[in-house]
């Protein structure tokens, strides 16, 4: 594996396990569980990228960044709308306005569980 590709990896993990703290909590700040759990499928699908040698832009659309793979994971492909629920949560959630509640936050776990064991499985990693 790439250099480039581990370290999109070790940022992910930091993300999940910083989510999954936190959303065991005794008082949850859904908001950062939903943001994290959208940033950790980032920088996944990322490292997928990175690895494969596929050129990304700077974006936080997870939507983009899954077609940008090429169809190289089709096991995901029934996610994208989840995808792009969970895509809200890179920005918008970060500012007033858009608030995450338990069940956006659960749901935003889910789904980067789903991407997280999908690309680490492409990716050799236990």
């Amino acid at each position: 594996m790439k250099p480039e590709t581990q370290e999109w990896a070790d940022k992910a993990d930091g993300d999940w396990k910083v989510a999954v703290r936190e959303s065991q909590a005794d008082d949850p700040v859904w908001n950062v569980v939903a943001f994290l759990a959208q940033q950790c499928a980032e920088k996944y699908l990322k490292a997928f990228l990175e690895e494969h040698n596929v050129a990304f832009r700077k974006t936080h659309d997870l939507v983009l960044l899954f077609d940008t793979t090429g169809n190289r994971l089709p096991e995901l492909a029934e996610l994208k709308p989840r995808m792009a629920h969970l895509s809200t949560f890179g920005i918008a959630a970060r500012y007033p306005g858009v608030e995450a509640n338990r069940q956006d936050a659960v749901e935003a776990i889910e789904i980067a569980r789903e991407i997280r064991a999908a690309v680490r499985s492409r990716l050799g990693l236990t």
